[in-house]
Protein backbone atom coordinates (compact mmCIF):
# COMPACT_ATOMS: atom_id res chain seq x y z
CA UNK A 1 0.00 0.00 0.00
CA UNK A 2 1.07 3.49 -0.42
CA UNK A 3 0.59 7.09 1.17
CA UNK A 4 -2.22 7.49 -1.42
CA UNK A 5 -4.40 4.79 -0.38
CA UNK A 6 -7.34 6.41 1.07
CA UNK A 7 -9.60 4.83 3.93
CA UNK A 8 -12.98 5.27 6.47
CA UNK A 9 -12.52 5.18 10.05
CA UNK A 10 -15.73 3.86 12.12
CA UNK A 11 -16.02 4.31 15.27
CA UNK A 12 -18.83 2.56 17.20
CA UNK A 13 -20.72 5.18 19.56
CA UNK A 14 -18.94 7.95 19.16
CA UNK A 15 -20.95 11.33 20.70
CA UNK A 16 -24.53 9.00 20.58
CA UNK A 17 -26.78 10.37 23.72
CA UNK A 18 -24.22 11.83 25.40
CA UNK A 19 -22.13 9.07 25.36
CA UNK A 20 -18.51 8.66 24.49
CA UNK A 21 -17.57 12.07 24.43
CA UNK A 22 -15.21 12.84 21.79
CA UNK A 23 -14.91 15.91 19.48
CA UNK A 24 -14.35 15.59 16.30
CA UNK A 25 -11.24 17.68 16.10
CA UNK A 26 -9.62 16.21 18.76
CA UNK A 27 -10.59 13.31 16.94
CA UNK A 28 -8.46 14.95 13.88
CA UNK A 29 -5.57 15.38 16.22
CA UNK A 30 -5.31 11.87 17.38
CA UNK A 31 -5.21 10.63 13.53
CA UNK A 32 -3.13 13.78 12.54
CA UNK A 33 -0.53 12.31 15.55
CA UNK A 34 -0.51 8.84 14.19
CA UNK A 35 0.61 9.66 11.06
CA UNK A 36 -2.27 9.95 9.16
CA UNK A 37 -2.65 12.36 6.14
CA UNK A 38 -5.87 14.82 4.31
CA UNK A 39 -7.75 13.60 7.84
CA UNK A 40 -11.70 14.57 7.31
CA UNK A 41 -14.71 14.18 9.57
CA UNK A 42 -18.13 14.12 8.58
CA UNK A 43 -20.71 14.50 11.63
CA UNK A 44 -20.10 14.16 15.23
CA UNK A 45 -20.37 10.10 15.10
CA UNK A 46 -17.13 9.00 14.55
CA UNK A 47 -16.17 8.77 10.62
CA UNK A 48 -13.13 9.79 9.81
CA UNK A 49 -12.06 9.80 5.76
CA UNK A 50 -8.02 9.99 5.63
CA UNK A 51 -4.84 8.54 4.02
CA UNK A 52 -2.05 6.28 5.32
CA UNK A 53 0.12 3.08 4.78
CA UNK A 54 -0.75 0.36 5.94
CA UNK A 55 -3.41 -2.98 6.33
CA UNK A 56 -7.31 -1.66 8.10
CA UNK A 57 -6.60 -3.97 10.86
CA UNK A 58 -3.25 -2.70 11.77
CA UNK A 59 -4.93 0.81 11.09
CA UNK A 60 -7.77 0.31 13.01
CA UNK A 61 -5.43 -1.21 16.28
CA UNK A 62 -3.23 2.10 15.83
CA UNK A 63 -6.13 4.37 16.13
CA UNK A 64 -8.16 2.24 19.15
CA UNK A 65 -4.76 2.31 20.98
CA UNK A 66 -4.74 6.03 20.69
CA UNK A 67 -8.46 7.08 21.58
CA UNK A 68 -9.38 8.69 25.31
CA UNK A 69 -12.17 5.61 24.95
CA UNK A 70 -12.57 2.53 24.71
CA UNK A 71 -14.83 2.11 21.41
CA UNK A 72 -14.29 -0.73 18.18
CA UNK A 73 -12.89 0.80 15.86
CA UNK A 74 -13.84 -0.62 12.06
CA UNK A 75 -11.07 0.86 8.82
CA UNK A 76 -12.36 0.29 5.43
CA UNK A 77 -10.63 1.21 1.98
CA UNK A 78 -12.66 3.76 0.11
CA UNK A 79 -12.93 1.46 -2.60
CA UNK A 80 -14.66 -1.03 -0.31
CA UNK A 81 -16.81 0.91 0.97
CA UNK A 82 -18.11 2.05 -2.34
CA UNK A 83 -18.44 -1.30 -3.81
CA UNK A 84 -20.62 -2.16 0.04
CA UNK A 85 -22.55 1.12 -0.96
CA UNK A 86 -22.76 -0.04 -4.90
CA UNK A 87 -24.36 -3.12 -4.32
CA UNK A 88 -26.92 -2.19 -1.44
CA UNK A 89 -29.97 -4.20 -1.70
CA UNK A 90 -31.96 -1.24 -1.34
CA UNK A 91 -30.96 1.57 -2.94
CA UNK A 92 -34.01 3.12 -3.80
CA UNK A 93 -35.01 3.71 0.15
CA UNK A 94 -35.10 6.86 1.36
CA UNK A 95 -31.21 7.46 2.59
CA UNK A 96 -32.57 7.52 6.64
CA UNK A 97 -34.13 4.87 5.57
CA UNK A 98 -31.72 2.43 4.99
CA UNK A 99 -28.83 1.34 7.02
CA UNK A 100 -25.38 -0.59 6.47
CA UNK A 101 -24.31 -2.65 9.85
CA UNK A 102 -20.69 -2.92 9.27
CA UNK A 103 -19.52 -5.64 11.43
CA UNK A 104 -15.94 -6.74 12.07
CA UNK A 105 -16.40 -10.22 11.51
CA UNK A 106 -18.38 -12.56 9.85
CA UNK A 107 -22.20 -11.88 11.40
CA UNK A 108 -24.54 -14.78 12.19
CA UNK A 109 -27.88 -13.42 11.99
CA UNK A 110 -30.71 -14.88 14.24
CA UNK A 111 -33.33 -15.14 11.66
CA UNK A 112 -36.03 -15.90 14.68
CA UNK A 113 -35.44 -12.45 16.38
CA UNK A 114 -36.56 -11.06 12.59
CA UNK A 115 -39.10 -12.56 12.39
CA UNK A 116 -40.47 -11.34 16.27
CA UNK A 117 -39.61 -7.80 15.51
CA UNK A 118 -40.02 -7.33 12.02
CA UNK A 119 -42.69 -5.29 10.89
CA UNK A 120 -42.16 -3.84 7.40
CA UNK A 121 -38.67 -3.81 7.62
CA UNK A 122 -36.17 -5.97 5.64
CA UNK A 123 -32.75 -7.61 6.61
CA UNK A 124 -30.04 -8.64 4.28
CA UNK A 125 -26.60 -10.06 4.96
CA UNK A 126 -24.00 -9.48 2.17
CA UNK A 127 -20.55 -10.36 3.68
CA UNK A 128 -19.44 -8.38 6.38
CA UNK A 129 -22.64 -5.63 6.26
CA UNK A 130 -26.01 -6.34 7.08
CA UNK A 131 -28.40 -4.03 5.69
CA UNK A 132 -31.83 -3.33 7.52
CA UNK A 133 -34.80 -1.27 5.30
CA UNK A 134 -36.61 0.14 7.92
CA UNK A 135 -39.46 2.20 5.72
CA UNK A 136 -41.30 3.75 8.59
CA UNK A 137 -38.51 5.09 9.76
CA UNK A 138 -35.50 3.72 12.10
CA UNK A 139 -36.25 5.32 15.35
CA UNK A 140 -40.06 3.42 15.31
CA UNK A 141 -38.31 0.18 14.43
CA UNK A 142 -38.52 -2.58 16.67
CA UNK A 143 -36.45 -4.70 15.15
CA UNK A 144 -33.93 -1.64 14.85
CA UNK A 145 -34.46 -1.34 18.47
CA UNK A 146 -33.36 -4.89 19.26
CA UNK A 147 -30.94 -5.30 16.42
CA UNK A 148 -28.05 -6.37 19.00
CA UNK A 149 -30.33 -9.51 19.20
CA UNK A 150 -30.04 -9.63 15.24
CA UNK A 151 -26.33 -10.16 15.11
CA UNK A 152 -24.98 -11.36 18.11
CA UNK A 153 -21.51 -12.80 16.94
CA UNK A 154 -19.42 -9.65 16.27
CA UNK A 155 -19.09 -6.20 16.98
CA UNK A 156 -20.56 -4.22 14.44
CA UNK A 157 -21.31 0.10 13.96
CA UNK A 158 -24.10 1.78 11.83
CA UNK A 159 -24.61 4.14 9.46
CA UNK A 160 -27.76 5.39 7.53
CA UNK A 161 -27.80 5.51 3.49
CA UNK A 162 -26.69 9.10 3.72
CA UNK A 163 -23.83 8.72 5.86
CA UNK A 164 -22.09 6.17 3.87
CA UNK A 165 -22.93 8.21 0.58
CA UNK A 166 -21.32 10.91 2.09
CA UNK A 167 -18.31 9.06 3.21
CA UNK A 168 -17.71 7.58 -0.40
CA UNK A 169 -18.15 11.26 -1.93
CA UNK A 170 -15.26 13.00 0.58
CA UNK A 171 -13.61 9.61 -0.09
CA UNK A 172 -13.20 10.75 -4.06
CA UNK A 173 -12.34 14.57 -3.31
Amino acid sequence: MTMNTTWIALLRGINVGGGNKLPMADLRAICEGIGWQNIRTYIASGNVVFEADGAAEALASKLHQNLPLDVPVLVLSAHDLANRLAHCPFPNGAGNTVHGFFCLDAPDVDEDVIAQFATTEKVIVQGHTVWLYAPDGFGRSKLAENFHRVVTSTTYTARNFNTIRKLVEMSCD
